[in-house]
């Protein structure tokens, strides 16, 4: 069982960092992030994240790290239940 499954949807976040110091942020199944991890530890050079937004073809040599998480961020004052 993924360490995401309180997600919502079976949707988490992820954001993909690169060596130029760029990012891409996006929303995707909980298999694709296992998927791009999977690859990313592998000898593949590119990966298709396929996002809500449509697809994106990742150089995985340019790739730094991947930040995963099952929870939305929320900037400001107070919380809401």
């Amino acid at each position: 069982m993924s360490a995401d499954a309180d997600s919502q949807d079976g949707q988490i976040r992820i954001q993909v960092a690169f060596e130029s110091g760029q990012s891409i942020g996006a929303l995707v199944a909980a298999e694709t992030a296992d998927a791009l991890a999977e690859a990313m530890a592998g000898e593949q050079r590119t990966f298709h994240l396929e996002t809500d937004d449509g697809t994106y073809i990742l150089s995985l040599r340019k790739v730094v790290y991947v930040r995963r998480s099952s929870r939305e961020t929320h900037i400001g004052f107070g919380v809401d239940s």
